[in-house]
């Protein structure tokens, strides 16, 4: 029992990389599913078109999921966009919104697509297939060799021991692969460690109080789900028994709109008053009714979990 519960709270302090690593498992696993039972070069003209589709189309269809499943994203939309907000709205305070929450759900939404891709390159099926008929790769390699050369690159994918047959001083298409894939998987391991720490160096709370603040958040929740689901039955069972019984239901407080939609806005921190979450700064400012409620800040990446984590309890 002991053994079960330290693994579920390895689980829990480790769940953003445990999470990354499955998406990346599981595309990993998919690109050889495609690559060895669904995938085969034609080995003609369409050598080009056939393989860049493989190598990219699915990765711009796991960036779309990735986007979809993300909860920042439906948090940021949801309700952004009434008839009577539109008149009211600043083009440019609207844009800069939606890009400071933008860059940090991209940034969780490539993981997959760029897993997709580095593995399609090291296999190097999809790359082979397209190179050979890329008008660019024909003229380095069969320059002043005629079109026989051509012709044979383009079965290059269909048969390996063609290559032999073409004398050239660049590398094979296999090797060119491999070697874009390994720089590709060296960039974004460089790129994510220097956006860490760069995200790190400017969160507005330190080390000790940033692991407090996620565990309030993950507290909050858990207890909103609850409440919310005990408010939810209360209310459910009051309306259908007036339904049957034909009678009139007895007060019953539940949020307004307008309570809802304050404690649904994307957090923003603010030095000068601290709160932890929306609903935080909601109870704490007269229900959302003090001017200091409408104050802005600053939304630094570090503290994207606030809004996430809510959003994936409410089941967006």
């Amino acid at each position: 029992m002991d053994r079960l519960r330290g693994a579920l709270d390895f689980c829990i302090r480790h769940q953003t990389v445990l999470g990354y690593s499955i998406v990346s498992l599981l595309t990993a696993a998919s690109e050889h599913i495609f690559s060895s039972v669904v995938f085969k070069c034609p080995c003609n003209s369409a050598n080009m078109l056939y393989g860049s589709v493989f190598l990219l189309v699915p990765a711009f269809i796991l960036l779309l999921l990735g986007y979809m499943v993300n909860a920042r994203t439906w948090r940021l939309l949801t309700g952004s966009c009434p008839s009577e907000k539109c008149c009211n709205c600043s083009p440019w305070g609207t844009c800069s919104r939606y890009c400071q929450v933008l860059v940090p759900v991209t940034a969780r939404a490539v993981v997959a697509p760029l897993t997709w891709i580095a593995v399609a390159l090291l296999r190097a099926n999809f790359y082979a297939c397209a190179a050979s008929g890329n008008s660019l790769i024909k003229d380095l390699i069969c320059k002043d060799q005629g079109e026989e050369c051509q012709n044979l690159l383009l079965k290059i994918p269909c048969d390996e021991k063609l290559s032999t047959k073409i004398s050239s001083e660049f590398l094979s298409l296999e090797a060119q692969s491999q070697l874009i894939g390994w720089f590709l998987i060296a960039s974004i391991m460089t790129v994510a460690l220097i956006s860490t720490c760069v995200s790190r160096c400017c969160s507005p709370v330190s080390y000790l109080q940033l692991k407090f603040w996620k565990i309030y958040s993950k507290e909050e929740q858990e207890h909103f789900e609850i409440k919310a689901k005990e408010h939810a039955t209360k209310l459910a069972k009051i309306n259908t028994n007036c339904f049957f019984e034909a009678t009139d239901p007895a007060p019953f407080q539940t949020p307004s709109n307008e309570d809802w939609r304050k404690i649904s806005f994307l957090y923003t921190f603010n030095s000068q008053e601290q709160y932890y979450s929306m609903i935080h700064k909601y109870v704490n400012t007269n229900r959302g009714n003090n001017a200091k409620f409408e104050e802005g800040g600053q939304n630094p990446t570090v503290l994207g979990f606030v809004d996430e984590a809510h959003a994936i309890e409410s089941g967006f």
